[in-house]
């Protein structure tokens, strides 16, 4: 595939109405706002504004987020401007938050993001950083699943029609020399659409044969007995492919590229802090889960959820179009131009002051960034 394939080649069902590009980690489409969290008194405010609206799922794979909102690493690094909070339980309510301007800033998974690029013309939302790798998770029902050749014929539930555990099924199948009607789910084994919500009953009650899911959906058909056939990860050059971006309003990137880089300095500060810290992360996480939603996870969901999970900066692009090169393969994409996607450039900063090297945008990046304030520049 050319370059100019490859780029114009990335995970999204541009002819999918954008509720099926739900990035299948969350539930519903509510938001909850937080006000609990206020500036640091007498600091000065970043870029001079009040404050900075941040986006995210209340949901593991957003680790982070939570953690970062927990701990208070961004409210730390805004100084004087107020992190605001807006939790969200799908990808469609969060890209339609950012369209508004209602959110400057949010952690998605890759689908909404690339979803909600396309269907603004690409003059919306920028991808500029990474933020969990891994947890994605083929789990079946050991009494009807032994290995990998009993799949075929069986019921496998994926979380939505063409989301990215959709087409990574699909691709997967299609590997072992199976057919399936990709609109339908039906051939040598029957793809069923399930919210990630349901899915669990589903299999319960052996409704589903199994699931390729993300977590802690995984680790939840787990302890309801089932066994891990395929983690998505050792599927993946060095075991990483994307789960979690960051995403910005183009509007504030370029009114506000100091604030943009001041959030971005904290989620690094926040990954670096849970590696180095991973009980303590987890525990945090956790604990903006039950602050958030009023449920924590319980250990045998958590334990397993978290141990899947990477905390990443890099976006990790290139595995961003090998996904698309899936999806078109599965017929399920209609060639969307996302040139420009990707503003890696502030990041880039953030990691150059950490002694760390630049991230790649696997040829997607934006042409020219805009100009940073001159209030900023040092």
């Amino acid at each position: 595939m050319s370059a100019a394939a490859v780029r114009r080649a990335l995970p999204v069902l541009a002819v999918l109405p954008l509720l099926l590009a739900l990035a299948a980690c969350g539930y519903g489409s509510r938001a909850k706002a937080d006000d609990t969290v206020k500036a640091v008194p007498g600091a000065a405010k970043t870029d001079g504004l009040d404050s900075v609206r941040i986006g995210y799922f209340g949901n593991i794979t957003h680790a982070t987020a939570l953690v970062g909102n927990r701990k208070g690493f961004f409210q730390q690094a805004l100084g004087g401007t107020e992190a605001k909070y807006a939790v969200f339980n799908a990808g469609p309510s969060e890209i339609e938050a950012l369209n508004a301007g209602s959110i400057d800033i949010g952690w998605i998974g890759p689908s909404p993001a690339v979803n909600g690029y396309v269907r603004s013309g690409g003059a919306n939302l920028r991808i500029v950083g990474g933020s969990a790798s891994g947890g994605v998770k083929l789990v079946v029902n050991p009494e009807k699943i032994k290995s990998v050749r009993d799949v075929a014929g069986k019921r496998i539930a994926t979380p939505q029609l063409g989301n990215t555990q959709d087409v990574a099924f699909l691709h997967w199948a299609a590997e072992q020399g199976w057919r399936v009607d990709a609109q339908s789910g039906k051939g040598d084994v029957t793809v069923v659409r399930s919210d990630n919500k349901v899915t669990p009953d589903a299999f319960r009650t052996g409704s589903v044969d199994g699931a390729w899911v993300p977590e802690p959906t995984a680790s939840r058909l787990v302890a309801e007995g089932g066994k891990v056939l395929v983690d998505e990860a050792g599927l993946w050059p060095e075991q990483k492919f994307v789960t979690t971006n960051i995403v910005v309003r183009q509007e504030f990137l370029t009114e506000h590229p100091g604030a943009v880089e001041t959030v971005l300095k904290a989620s690094v500060a926040t990954n670096r802090w849970i590696e180095a810290h991973p009980e303590a992360a987890k525990a945090a996480a956790n604990e903006q889960l039950k602050a958030d939603s009023g449920t924590a996870l319980p250990a045998d969901i958590l334990d397993p959820a978290w141990e899947s999970l990477t905390v990443t900066d890099d976006p990790l692009a290139a595995t961003l179009a090998a996904q698309s090169r899936h999806a078109v393969a599965a017929g399920l994409l209609d060639d969307p131009d996302l040139d420009g996607i990707y503003d890696l450039s502030l990041l880039d900063q953030v990691l150059a002051a950490e002694g760390e090297p630049a991230v790649d945008d696997a040829g997607l990046g934006v042409r020219q960034h805009p100009l940073l304030s001159s209030s900023f520049r040092r």
